[in-house]
């Protein structure tokens, strides 16, 4: 007997707009300024803003750490004492497309429990990016 399963919706640039606007209010709210970057199942960009009051390097952190959370499918919180020596993924090579970066801020975005994407927030402490991408992902649901 052959059973089938159905597909998770994927993440719409609607999705990845409301995120976005999620994360922002949420950092907003603490009084901070951030850059968020939203992928789809993919890594291919649903989703971006850069703020021009955040650091400049808040774009390109926020985009590698959806990237992390999406390419190991979990928050990038979880992972920062897996990268320590001894650690999980102390010797994983970074040879991919774009490096992985173990800081808080990044998450995965499931739906029906499958991974259909990732949200990357920096721009603020890592414990408050995660947060704030947190947020965004709980919105969503």
């Amino acid at each position: 007997m052959t059973t089938t399963t159905t597909a998770a919706a994927p993440l719409t640039t609607a999705d990845a707009e409301a995120l976005v606007a999620a994360a922002v209010e949420a950092a907003e709210k603490a009084g901070v300024t951030v850059s968020v970057t939203v992928l789809d199942a993919g890594g291919h960009l649903l989703a971006f803003r850069r703020d021009d009051r955040a650091v400049l390097i808040s774009g390109e952190t926020s985009t590698r750490k959806a990237y992390t959370a999406l390419q190991l499918n979990t928050p990038t919180a979880d992972l920062v004492d897996a990268v320590q020596p001894g650690g999980l993924f102390h010797t994983l090579p970074t040879a991919l497309d774009r490096p992985l970066l173990f800081i808080a801020g990044g998450v995965p975005v499931r739906r029906e429990g499958r991974l259909i994407g990732a949200v990357g927030v920096g721009g603020g402490a890592p414990e408050q990016d995660h947060g704030f991408a947190t947020a965004a992902v709980e919105s969503l649901a």
